[in-house]
């Protein structure tokens, strides 16, 4: 009987309009976490899937020590359910046509690629196509370029040392065909057992051993924990992550999900806390009537925490049951837009954000205006008490508060980005304090009249505590939603902007500089000018403030960057995509210190005022730091670790110059002419890193656009629910003008301009307290510059004046299809 009586108490509740705007405001809050933060995850496992090909695999290790890596090592990786491959990579004379041929040399195993494909071309006429596979033992694949360079024909032979291969196909692109100096040279791919029969690996030879590996994250893991202690300086473990060009760029989507994650459990907070206090507003009458009937205080706290429970198991149940049909859409449309299978695999783990934004929001948000009843008088019944005190509420705010940094911290794990969002909102809040002095103060005076604009102006003041809430809910929600779309249409716009569709394509390398004029000349005889020339110094970074900087750093750092020779250059002027964050740039005439790159400046522990030395070939040279600087590494232009003031300590030093330059498909075969006029100068191609940085661009707008209608939806909801919390009052006030002779014309301007001027000014704080939230993230987050964004700025205030009117005419269809007097009967 005690069953039956709890489902029937459960069927009661949920007939309730407050109680399923509770259940609604749950299941909202619950649908768009769990799709967004599976739809997050399934697009990075697709990035990082997709720019797993960089490496030919999941992670590489190089051995540049000339040597092979111990047989035991690639046994370990076998043994522990690693896929492996190899590689050997190495510079040498070739010949076939009409000469010899300096040519980069990849010989790989039959396993190669683990992860991507090799486009390849059977014949310079041939369609493209992708092989999963590279050459057979005594085959070659040669690139276009030194088909053209030596006149050679598909089928013809090519003697690599003292083995003669035939020529069976072109090598266009292999994956991991990324920036490094083995491809200034023309490219050749054999088979990694004709090599001892090349003789040209000798003892001493410059050659590098590669291995790669593939498997699930838990298994590499393990992997590299085993080999680790067995690893020596020349040996370097890779992931995808540790170059910088597609590294930042996968740094920088990750951002952009993480961000549209934390604004969704912001506006879950929101709405659960707009609907639980406006349902516990609603039962206070109820909780006085059952405390006349005996019931005590505790009871009633019992019924009310099982309700919630109750109402939990649902949200969340309604909530997956949505977000699990909407994720396999945005999947589905993600693999469409790929052109690409997307495994549609559900990640438990995924799920845990979702189900602890309900779990927190309902006994953080929902649970203290609830808990509160348990302490409503009975004398309610017979008289009307006031209603909650401010003094009261505050212990909720402080819970509300910590919860919110919670759920933004326990998603984002990024100070900085909580940090900028609550301070948003608390500066919104502070406004809101403002205004609601102002609006009293301003409004008092007024009193009724025959206009529609008095009338509504006198109807804020009248409602001036539910106009503020609203106000404030409004903008809150606003400023999420308005976070998102300035996201959408400034950070993403810059990060397209920094590879337009004319983004250098082609690097020229190894300049002389007596050839530095020569070559500008070249391309700008062919429409083609060349954007800037930058000095290069080869040099290596040696010690830290008089310290070897080996010993300088800790131990627990593994910093590329020490490990090799660096670029270093010497510039007059700010390189226009690098910003200044500590110090300050060479002024006219100084010829001391050096500007370091920012990450590697914190990496390395380096301050404005530290000492670096460098090793020159056999020259050592120290210079203070004199800033420090951003670097755009994914902008496909010359980028530097170290530069220099002009005639500053690398002026007597030996350089060579570099440059960047856009090059069409179609006019690829001006390579040729300028190999033969400059034949020191070496071509790097690296329009495959760009095709692969825009995919990357081009799927995180996709996944921010679906998360964008998902928020803005659910804002939609929440106004909407906001709205309807005053419903009563407002239909009672409507019926009694009405009953008082007032016009439906009348009526309908008040309410339609009260409801618009909440809509605009919440609309104004919102966006105006969103620009400073995205201000905050561009600076930190995504290292870009800040600009007022006026088209939103003026479109939002509008569009959600526009709307709110809108939900306020909706608020008096019962007015005005029903009789006054019927009306306020059901009121009653």
């Amino acid at each position: 009987m005690a069953a039956s009586q709890k489902l029937a108490s459960a069927g009661r509740d949920l007939r309730q309009r407050d109680v399923r705007v509770v259940l609604a405001a749950l299941v909202i809050a619950v649908a768009t976490v769990a799709t967004i933060a599976l739809f997050a995850s399934q697009l990075q496992r697709t990035l990082v899937s997709s720019a797993s090909a960089f490496l030919a695999a999941d992670r590489q290790l190089e051995a540049e020590n000339g040597r092979p890596v111990p047989q035991a090592w690639v046994a370990g990786a076998t043994s522990r359910g690693l896929a492996t491959a190899q590689m050997i990579e190495f510079s040498t004379m070739v010949f076939g046509g009409e000469g010899f041929q300096l040519v980069a040399v990849k010989a790989v195993s039959g396993d190669y690629p683990l992860r991507g494909e090799i486009e390849y071309q059977a014949t310079p006429d041939a369609p493209r196509e992708m092989r999963s596979g590279g050459p057979a033992p005594g085959e070659v694949w040669v690139t276009p370029r030194l088909l053209r360079l030596l006149d050679l024909q598909v089928g013809d032979p090519l003697e690599v040392g003292s083995l003669a291969l035939r020529v069976t196909g072109l090598l266009v692109r292999e994956p991991d065909g990324g920036f490094r100096m083995s491809a200034l040279a023309p490219r050749i791919m054999m088979h990694v057992d004709d090599v001892p029969a090349t003789g040209v690996i000798q003892e001493g030879s410059r050659v590098e051993y590669v291995y790669l590996f593939a498997g699930d994250e838990a298994r590499l893991d393990a992997y590299y924990k085993w080999l680790q202690p067995q690893l020596q300086p020349s040996h370097e473990w890779e992931s995808i992550r540790d170059g910088e060009t597609l590294s930042e760029s996968l740094e920088r989507a990750e951002s952009f999900l993480l961000l549209g994650g934390s604004l969704a459990v912001l506006l879950a907070a929101v709405a659960v806390a707009v609907a639980s206090r406006q349902y516990a507003l609603a039962q206070r009458d109820t909780v006085a009537l059952l405390k006349t009937l005996g019931v005590s205080g505790q009871q009633v706290g019992r019924l009310y925490l099982r309700r919630l429970a109750v109402w939990g198991l649902l949200g969340v149940a309604g909530g997956l049951a949505l977000a699990i049909p909407l994720y396999w859409l945005l999947s589905g449309l993600l693999a469409e837009a790929l052109e690409r299978p997307v495994d549609y695999g559900v990640d438990p783990a995924a799920l845990t954000p979702a189900l602890l934004t309900a779990l927190v929001s309902l006994f953080a948000f929902a649970y203290p205006p609830v808990r509160r009843l348990r302490h409503v008088p009975a004398m309610r019944v017979l008289r009307s008490q006031p209603g909650e005190s401010g003094r009261e509420a505050l212990p909720d705010l402080l819970i509300a508060l910590l919860a919110v940094f919670g759920l933004v911290w326990m998603y984002a794990r990024d100070l900085y980005l909580v940090v900028a969002l609550i301070g948003g909102l608390a500066l919104l809040l502070l406004v809101l304090a403002a205004l609601g002095w102002g609006m009293v103060a301003g409004l008092r005076r007024l009193s009724g009249g025959g206009s529609a604009l008095r009338l509504a102006l006198v109807g804020l003041y009248r409602h001036r505590r539910a106009s503020l809430s609203q106000i404030a809910v409004f903008a809150m929600t606003l400023m999420l939603a308005a976070t998102l779309i300035l996201v959408r249409t400034s950070l993403l716009d810059d990060w397209q902007g920094q590879l337009p569709d004319d983004a250098p394509n082609h690097f020229l390398i190894n300049i002389a500089p007596d050839a530095v004029d020569d070559v500008a000349t070249y391309w700008e005889q062919r429409g083609m000018p060349l954007d800037q020339l930058y000095p290069m110094v080869r040099g290596r970074l040696t010690e830290l403030n008089g310290q070897p900087v080996l010993e300088a750093v800790s131990k627990d750092e593994r910093i590329n960057a020490l490990n090799r020779e660096l670029n270093l250059t010497w510039m007059d002027s700010l390189p226009e995509d690098n910003r200044i964050v500590a110090g300050q740039w060479f002024g006219a005439g100084e010829t001391a210190g050096v500007s370091i790159e920012a990450e590697l400046a914190e990496r390395l522990g380096v301050t404005v005022g530290d000492v670096l030395g460098f090793t020159i070939g056999s020259q050592t040279i120290a210079e203070p730091v004199t800033s420090i600087r951003t670097v755009q590494w994914d902008s496909m232009k010359p980028n530097f670790y170290m530069a220099f003031p002009p005639g500053g300590a690398l002026d007597n030093m030996p350089a060579t110059w570099i440059t960047s330059f856009y090059l069409t498909r179609e006019r690829k075969t001006e390579l040729n002419g300028f190999s033969r006029e400059f034949p020191t100068v070496s071509i790097l191609e690296v329009d495959h890193i760009i095709e692969r940085i825009q995919d990357i661009v081009r799927q995180v707008t996709q996944a921010i656009e679906a998360i964008l209608a998902l928020i803005l939806a659910a804002a939609l909801v929440v106004m909407a629910a906001v709205v309807s919390a005053t419903l009563q009052d407002r239909q009672r006030e409507g019926a009694l003008l009405r009953t008082l002779g007032g016009r439906q014309s009348l009526l309908v301007r008040a309410t339609m301009i009260e409801f618009a001027v909440l809509g605009f000014v919440a609309g104004l704080l919102g966006v105006i307290a969103a620009e400073g939230a995205v201000w905050a993230l561009q600076f930190r987050m995504f290292e870009a510059g800040f600009r007022w964004h006026w088209p939103v700025v003026v479109a939002i205030p509008l569009v959600s004046a526009l709307v709110l009117a809108v939900f306020g005419r909706w608020q008096l269809t019962p007015v005005l299809r029903v009789s006054p007097m019927l009306l306020l009967r059901r009121l009653e």
